[in-house]
């Protein structure tokens, strides 16, 4: 059957009505910012205090994308008679965002909490250069890092928690034996009474003989 002439554009005509009321859908940005999924990968935030300048997030980054320097510090000795100690301090932390991938390796290898992912993702810039950002910005995308969500109530306990729980229990459960146990010594009666000798009995009186009957002194 041919086609009825002019029903092509009174489809087309339709597909526009009903588009026209429908609520808009178009982001207003930069004046209302998106509602970006709390782990969204934006940039990467550093928390420096737990850096310990391992260079295990350099070394595993795929695009070598990740700079540190560092210089060691001599710790003096805790106590009296100690070893002195050595430290690494942190100079430089500085990631090229233009060679990031957003692989997020070097998040997941850090072995002390140190990098994180930011929602950010302001942060274009008209030279090429200046997307190497140094600890200094990386520390302030920190602050951005939105909360861990909530373990979900049905889960299993971690393995830690659990096993500290239980330490906790056993270790309270061996101070209420120990404090029943004191109080029960405690609360005790005395077996003897006081000022009576060990097979001291009724009728019986000091410098007798046992078998002597009462009233009886002791051999003439």
């Amino acid at each position: 059957m041919p086609p009825i002439p002019g029903s092509g554009l009174a489809k087309g005509l339709a597909v526009t009505l009903r588009t026209m009321t429908k609520k808009h859908v178009t982001a207003q940005y930069p004046d209302v910012l998106p509602e970006l999924p709390p782990r969204s990968r934006g940039v990467i935030g550093l928390f420096e205090e737990n850096c310990t300048v391992c260079m295990l997030c350099a070394r595993e980054c795929p695009d070598w994308c990740i700079y540190i320097d560092s210089h060691k510090e001599t710790v003096p000795a805790a106590a009296p008679g100690g070893r002195e100690r050595s430290r690494n301090v942190l100079d430089r932390f500085a990631i090229d965002f233009s060679l990031c991938m957003y692989c997020g390796i070097c998040i997941e290898v850090c072995p002390f909490d140190a990098l994180f992912w930011s929602p950010e993702f302001e942060y274009a810039e008209t030279d090429i250069h200046e997307l190497t950002h140094e600890r200094d910005k990386l520390r302030e995308w920190m602050w951005t890092v939105p909360e861990p969500p909530a373990l979900d109530p049905g889960a299993e306990e971690p393995k830690e928690i659990a096993a500290a729980r239980k330490a906790a229990e056993k270790l309270a459960a061996a101070e209420e034996a120990a404090a029943a146990q004191a109080q029960a010594e405690h609360q005790a009666p005395a077996d003897t009474e006081p000022g009576a000798g060990p097979g001291a009995g009724p009728g019986t009186s000091a410098g007798a003989e046992p078998g002597d009957e009462p009233g009886q002194g002791g051999p003439a």
